[in-house]
């Protein structure tokens, strides 16, 4: 526990774009009626307004995303946690272009392009971003809301 004073929604901006711009990795919660609830850490890349993913298109969490778009993603330890409340959109290896796979497979040191099992690729629009600390961070911890950045 800390007795540090709550952060500001400047500064809670800050570190949170801060951590989606530096971490490599997340859990990603999704729900469908093919796989049920299920949780599981993926590598990402954050490009400033959206998250990108890839996983077996025929996984639980592949099936899951493809039948039901809402996908819930967190960041960081429980004392200092970003939760992302988004959509996943499927995007073909085509419609991503060879910018974007090539930035994905150097951020995250994974390229499942040469796999033998098909990968699906998702773009996450995250829609609500909350972050906090401690109990003290409670109030406030909304810093995104309806796709648009509070502040």
């Amino acid at each position: 526990m800390t007795s540090a004073p709550p952060r500001g929604l400047e500064e809670r901006v800050r570190d949170t774009r801060a951590r989606l711009e530096s971490d490599v990795d997340l859990w990603v919660a999704t729900s469908g009626s093919p796989g049920g609830v299920h949780l599981i850490p993926l590598s990402y890349l954050w490009d400033g307004s959206t998250i990108l993913i890839s996983t077996p298109r025929g996984s639980v969490t592949g099936r899951n995303l493809l039948a039901d778009g809402r996908v819930r993603l967190s960041l960081g330890p429980t004392r200092d946690v970003v939760i992302v409340d988004g959509t996943a959109e499927p995007v073909d290896v085509a419609d991503l272009g060879p910018e974007k796979i090539e930035a994905f497979a150097t951020r995250t040191g994974f390229d499942p392009s040469g796999l033998d099992e098909p990968y699906q690729y998702f773009v996450i629009r995250p829609r609500r971003i909350q972050a906090w600390r401690e109990a003290n961070e409670l109030r406030g911890r909304a810093l995104l809301r309806d796709g648009r950045w509070l502040g």
